[in-house]
């Protein structure tokens, strides 16, 4: 599994300068230009030129750039491609992926346009919003590796599954999610593992409420979700802050590694530690570093 580096990715227009220029230099560890819902129709032209001109001329201060383009059945996914490519970004988001297949031909894509722009082949990545249809949720119970070497993550959303499925709401009174829509993110976390590629939680929507985005990022967290998606700047403090591991989280995965090194089994605090610990303690110490965190 790659380094979980990233913990927030901030979604922004493609087709405002100003937004795009100040989520390069937010908190966020990674920024999405979004060409698809975020572009009026008529906007998309422009929204393609002042994407490639951002990204070949600003300072992206390291920071990652995905480009999420329009999906397939809209026609416009290798117009968009072949417009933003050669500004380079660090990943695209396939939105609407509808499985393996639409992977693959999105990795022939890039890679002619690699090679078009003289760009290193497979070096852009790819995530893919991968629950927005029913069949693309149901097809996530048995992930195909094959189509996984770009693949950097899965990013879940109930937003356009809602409209799928024709549902009044995705929230209960308590603002969690409804039991369809706690199976798709369920199907994106096992998929994720089983490809060994980052889970991404999805966006929440309600940016003024902050206190409900702290209680849904820590359980994304803690179920094992690595990075979460925000809309506004103004989530992403929190989402950092909750997805970087606590001293005492780094101290006690520390223990784990130093009692089980020679053993399968032990005790700390008066509680049984195994070696299913022992991963949950690598795992704890490989965010630790990426995120730079010391003991």
């Amino acid at each position: 599994m790659t380094v979980p580096s990233i913990r927030s990715l901030l979604f922004v227009p493609g087709d405002g300068e100003t937004k795009m220029l100040k989520a390069l230099s937010s908190e966020a560890d990674a920024v999405i230009i979004d060409l698809e819902d975020a572009v009026a129709p008529e906007r998309k032209g422009y929204a393609r030129e002042l994407t490639r001109d951002l990204l070949s001329h600003a300072d992206r201060g390291g920071k990652p750039v995905f480009v999420r383009l329009n999906a397939f059945d809209t026609g416009m996914t290798a117009v968009d491609l072949a417009a933003v490519i050669s500004g380079r970004p660090w990943g695209v988001v396939l939105p609407k992926c509808a499985g393996p297949d639409e992977l693959e031909r999105l990795s022939s894509y890039l890679e002619a346009l690699e090679a078009r722009d003289s760009i290193e082949s497979g070096s852009t990545r790819i995530c893919s919003v991968a629950t927005e249809t029913a069949a693309a949720t149901l097809k996530l119970s048995c992930p195909d590796t094959s189509a996984a070497h770009r693949l950097w993550g899965l990013l879940w959303g109930g937003e356009d599954l809602s409209a799928t499925l024709g549902a009044l709401s995705n929230r209960d009174a308590t603002g969690g999610y409804t039991f369809p829509y706690q199976f798709a993110r369920s199907q994106c976390l096992y998929a994720a593992n089983a490809l060994g590629v980052q889970a991404v939680d999805a966006v929440y929507p309600d940016f003024r409420d902050l206190q409900g985005l702290e209680q849904e990022t820590r359980v994304a967290l803690r179920d094992g979700f690595t990075a979460k998606a925000a809309i506004h700047p103004h989530q992403v403090a929190v989402i950092n802050q909750l997805m970087t591991p606590t001293p005492d989280q780094v101290e006690w995965a520390h223990q784990i590694m130093a009692l089980l090194a020679d053993t399968g089994v032990a005790r700390l605090e008066g509680k049984m530690v195994d070696l299913a610990h022992k991963r949950i303690a690598e795992r704890i110490i490989v965010r630790a570093k990426a995120t730079g965190v010391s003991r």
